[in-house]
Parts: C-alpha cells; structure tokens; sequence
C-alpha cells in the first residue's frame, strides 16, 4: 500500500472521528445523569452517616452542585485542556487512574482477540477442509457449545476446573502477591494468571470465527478463479493458503474490528471473576460508586480505542484484496 494512499485513509478517518467522539462524549455524560444518586451520596453511605452541610460542602468541591449544563461544559472544556477530570472517590486525576489499569485490559484484550482469531481461523480452515466428515461435525458441535454458553459461565466452570480441581492454575488476580519474582520468573507467573481470564474472554470468538471461516472458505471454493488455479496445477495447499483462505479472511477481519467493542464490554465481566486489575473491573466499581468522572473516562478511552482498531481493519482489508478502495 502506497504512502499516500495510508495518509489519505488516516486522513479521512480523523476527520470522521472527531464528531463521533464529541458525540459519544455528550451522549455519555446525559446518559449517566438520568443514573440516581452520585459521588457525594456514596462518600456518606460509607462513612455511615453526614450532615447536609458536608454533603453541600462536598458538592460544591466537586462541582457536583452546578446546573446540568455547566458541568457539561466544564467536562467539556477539561477535555480540550487534556484533562479527563478528578475522581473524588479515589482521590486522583482520572487519567492517572486509567493509566494504571490500561495496560493491564490490553495485554489480557490483546491476548484474548489474537487467541481467538488464530484458532478460529484454524479450525475454520480445518472444518472447510474436511467438510461433512468426521473432524468438522466433531469441531462443529464443539464450537457450537462454546457459542451457545455465556461467558461467565465458562469463567467460572475453567475456575473451577483448573484452579479448585487441577490446581494448575491461579483463579484469580494479575500476579502472585507478595512472592517478590523478577525477570523470567515474573513474566511466566503474569502469563500464569493471563491463562484463565484470556480463555474465557477467547472461547466465544473462537466459535464465531472457526464458523465463518468454514462457510466463507467453502463459498469461496465454489468460485471460478479457484478452479482456474487448481486448473493451472497449483498444489492443493497453496490454493487453499494463497486463494481460498485468503480471499475468506476478509469478512473475518470485518467482523474482528466489530467485536473489539464486544471485548471491552466482556471484559468487564471477566475482570470482575478474576479480580483481573484492567478498566473493566475499574468502570465497574465507578458505577457502583457512582464516579461517573472515571466512567466518562473509560467510556471515552474504549471509543478511541475501537475507533483506532476498526481504522486498523480497513488497512488490513485493502492489504487483503487490493481492489478494495478504502474510502
């Protein structure tokens, strides 16, 4: 792909993505409103009890106490400012916050979609291969189960498996507490904990994929140019690596840039099981503690970041098939 042709795709989708963004910023912040109670309301429930001067007080340091409008355009103007605000129930700029957990729901989210579309494509591609024979019915029903289960679920039954019973692996956490690792020894007891949450976030998407890639592969196989190469006396594995697969990755990728935000939303319930560190888990207590600076935080970063990845999408496809005009 040619230099200018990469700007002018980068180009457009920057200019696309400022208003989706702003939109999303506004919508968010409405939305959250129309949520009862806030921040102020959580601090004295826990504290036990508290006067009305100090839930005024605490407010009013919040800003908490001003019209709908004006708190809109203050968030708004923090923004321009690259502020993403302060979180008065951790005590801290919100972007400090999300910086701790980004790195955490991105190695367990990177993890997860590349586990999912390696396996799913190869399955697919062994399902096609093989169709109505023994390993594609038997691949089939697996991938149907897996489809058909929540994700939760499978959380919890792998939990139950691999840590209660097998003992082979930790049930929850990023890293073991206390045991003082380094070097090799810390990054294998990280992949140790990554195991877990990156399967149960994984196994649904492997599904989808093996079956789309098995339908995609078996229309694409049907197609002239195919016979024209089997024809021409390629191997039958170059022309399903070089033709047919190739051709049947693109509604893959489509659909990969669809489902990152499916992820981040399944993340929030896997980080919960696995008391995993990452932003899922962190939007999670900020609902419960009605911290809706953090919220709006997450909210955004998870915009920007599937925006990011579908831009990534389209670059892939134009790889795929250079007849593909990115617009």
């Amino acid at each position: 792909m040619s230099l200018s042709r990469l700007s002018g795709v980068l180009r457009k989708t920057l200019i696309q993505a400022v208003p989706t963004v702003i939109g999303i910023v506004i919508l968010n912040f409405l939305l959250l409103q129309l949520a009862p109670g806030d921040a102020a309301d959580v601090m004295a429930g826990e504290a036990g009890a508290a006067t009305e001067e100090t839930m005024a007080m605490l407010r009013k340091q919040f800003g908490l106490d001003l019209p709908l409008l004006d708190q809109l355009l203050a968030y708004l103007g923090n923004l321009a400012q690259g502020s993403l605000g302060f979180s008065p129930r951790y005590n801290m700029p919100v972007a400090e916050l999300i910086a701790q957990r980004l790195p955490g729901t991105l190695m367990l989210m990177g993890l997860s979609l590349s586990l999912a579309l390696l396996l799913g494509i190869a399955l697919g591609a062994v399902m096609a291969l093989n169709a109505g024979r023994w390993p594609d019915r038997l691949l089939s029903v697996g991938s149907l189960i897996f489809y058909s289960v929540p994700g939760f679920w499978i959380g919890l039954m792998l939990i139950v498996l691999f840590s209660v019973k097998l003992g082979w692996l930790p049930s929850g956490g990023a890293e073991t507490i206390g045991a003082g690792l380094s070097g090799l020894e810390s990054l294998l007891d990280k992949a140790r904990h990554m195991i877990l949450p990156a399967a149960s976030l994984a196994l649904f998407y492997v599904a989808i994929y093996a079956r789309l890639t098995r339908a995609t592969m078996l229309e694409v196989a049907s197609q002239d140019f195919i016979r024209t190469a089997t024809a021409k006396g390629l191997t039958p594995l170059h022309v399903a690596t070089r033709h047919i697969l190739r051709n049947a990755l693109l509604p893959v990728t489509t659909l990969a840039g669809m489902h990152f935000g499916g992820i981040l939303g399944g993340a929030v319930v896997v980080e919960t099981i696995y008391s995993w560190p990452g932003l899922g888990r962190l939007a999670f207590e900020a609902v419960m503690r009605r911290d809706f600076n953090v919220l709006l935080g997450v909210l955004l970063l998870c915009s920007l970041l599937v925006i990011i990845v579908n831009m990534v999408v389209d670059l892939l496809q134009a790889w795929l098939d250079p007849r593909i005009e990115v617009r």
